[in-house]
Parts: structure tokens; C-alpha cells; sequence
């Protein structure tokens, strides 16, 4: 009896890395718009300048537009009413760090997500929006108001990439 001989690669540790987001500064860039100012980062200690000088009010739209969900979702994750935001987007200001880094960290999720879904932000949404066994039974857009919940989802979207669903 013949046996059969299979070629494998070898593992390359960079290249599983680079694919699933954990090789440090080999992460995807993030790119945030606002009425001001384009703001562009990829590693995690530019992220956290960027929270420390704080982002303008007009940036929760354009995390809002990209998510297809209203202002006021948005303002409920970070905990700000309505008045508050209307107030300080007319005058043009800048979040605190917590609230920046919340927004910045949910739009570096919605690339990750389209990234998961092959570009295809109409299935990612539909994911987003619908509950989910992995993540407790809820919806992942129901997890955005905590650092921890934005960690889940992207927990729930490598298992997705990788392929374990469980």
C-alpha cells in the first residue's frame, strides 16, 4: 500500500498576525471623518493620542452614518444627551478622551467588521444589528457603550474570521 505525501507550509507567525489583527503595529490604518479634521491612525498608542487631544462632535455622525443608526444610539453608548451634544457641536468642541477614545475605538470595529464580511457592509450590518449566542444572546450593537463590549464584538468577529463560531 502506497502512502500518500502531503506538502505543508510551514507556519509563518507573521503572516497569522498580520491576518487576524494581533501583530502590534501590523494593524489595518483607521481613518475617522469630521466637519474639521480627517483623522487617521494604526497602532494603539496613536489611537490614544488622538483620545487625549480629543475628537470634535461631529464625529458621532459620521460613526452614526456608518453604522446606519440614529445620533441618539450613538449619544446612548457614550452616555451624552441629546442637548449636551447639539450644544457642543454648534460651538465646535472636543470630547473628552473617554468619549474620543469609545468613537474611535467603535469605527476601528465597524473596519474590522466590513473587514470580516469581505467589504460587504449591508451582511455586516445585518450581524451587527441581530442577537447573537456568542455574545450572550444579545445584539452586538448593544455592547457598544463599554471598552469591554467593543472587545467582545471583536472577540465574536475574530471567531468569525477564523472560522469558530462556537
Amino acid at each position: 500500500m502506497k502512502s500518500k505525501r502531503t506538502t505543508t507550509k510551514p507556519f509563518n507567525l507573521k503572516r497569522s498576525l498580520k491576518k487576524t489583527g494581533s501583530g502590534g503595529n501590523s494593524k489595518q490604518k483607521s481613518t475617522l471623518q469630521s466637519d474639521q479634521k480627517e483623522y487617521t491612525w494604526s497602532t494603539s498608542m496613536e489611537r490614544v493620542s488622538i483620545a487625549r487631544e480629543g475628537i470634535p462632535f461631529g464625529s458621532i455622525e459620521y460613526v452614526s452614518h456608518r453604522l446606519n443608526l440614529p445620533i441618539k444610539s450613538i449619544l446612548s453608548y457614550i452616555g451624552m444627551p441629546q442637548t449636551t451634544y447639539n450644544k457642543k457641536k454648534s460651538e465646535s468642541a472636543f470630547m473628552e478622551s473617554r468619549d474620543s477614545e469609545l468613537i474611535l475605538m467603535i469605527n476601528e470595529l465597524i473596519d474590522y467588521g466590513q473587514e470580516v464580511f469581505n467589504g460587504d457592509q449591508t451582511k455586516f450590518l445585518r450581524w451587527f444589528q441581530k442577537t447573537n449566542l456568542s455574545l450572550g444572546g444579545v445584539a452586538p450593537e448593544t455592547l457598544l457603550d463599554t471598552i469591554t463590549g467593543i472587545d467582545e464584538v471583536r472577540y465574536a468577529l475574530d471567531r468569525i474570521e477564523s472560522g469558530n463560531f462556537a
